[in-house]
């Protein structure tokens, strides 16, 4: 097996075909640079990854000046039971598919070999204590920020990240105040109208998912004939 396939096994994050062990090496800079390193955390299931997840990420890179962004795919999503279809081995793939040749973006399957429901919490513990001296950021879309009270353990979350949230044109968000220590850092998402639960019912019904999904993912998900039995 080559190291990509290797990284999924032994709980590595993933760059471009090469392994940072433990988060800590990689060609953006370790962590404990002359300066602190501004690192970016997209969650989701990625059930199939679209375009909005990649605008996200690239919006909240350029426009928050990251230095370097993971995609975490979940294992399961909190309130979310029925939101992956795909296996964990399907979704890291589509994912490296996608985002292999950028190398702005990393992936981590932290999540997928932790298995469960994914909180963000447990993530960010983790990732504070691989990344003690850098700057955190957790990157939400803007519909979120009504429900961030309900997170678990969101103020010990607070304390960990900085929320970066994504405001699309059109529907302006309303920041919380009710969260002591809460960090926020605003976005200008584009309007993309696209669900992952659209994309999946579009293959199920063997309708193209062009200009929806990146190619090479496309190519995966036709080769394994994905989302085909499933309603």
């Amino acid at each position: 097996m080559d190291g990509r396939e290797d990284c999924f096994l032994c709980g590595a994050t993933w760059r471009k075909g090469a392994f940072a062990e433990l988060g800590l090496a990689g060609p953006k800079g370790a962590a404990n640079g002359p300066r602190a390193v501004k690192i970016g955390f997209l969650g989701g299931s990625f059930d199939p990854v679209h375009f909005g997840h990649l605008l996200a990420a690239q919006d909240a890179y350029e426009q928050c000046g990251l230095d370097r962004l993971f995609l975490v795919p979940a294992a399961q999503a909190p309130l979310k039971s029925s939101e992956v279809q795909s296996s964990a081995d399907d979704r890291l793939a589509m994912l490296r598919a996608a985002v292999e040749w950028d190398q702005r973006f990393e992936i981590s399957d932290y999540e997928l070999r932790k298995g469960g429901i994914s909180y963000t919490i447990d993530s960010a513990r983790y990732f504070r204590g691989l990344f003690p001296h850098d700057e955190l950021y957790w990157i939400i879309g803007g519909d979120q920020l009504p429900k961030l009270h309900l997170w678990r353990d969101i103020a010990e979350l607070a304390t960990l990240v900085e929320f970066i949230f994504l405001e699309r044109p059109g529907y302006p968000v309303k920041p919380r105040e009710d969260i002591p220590g809460l960090r926020l850092r605003r976005c200008d998402g584009h309007l993309l109208a696209v669900s992952s639960t659209e994309l999946r019912e579009r293959a199920r019904r063997r309708l193209s998912l062009d200009y929806f999904v990146p190619h090479k993912a496309i190519v995966y998900i036709r080769g394994k004939a994905l989302y085909l039995d499933r309603p």
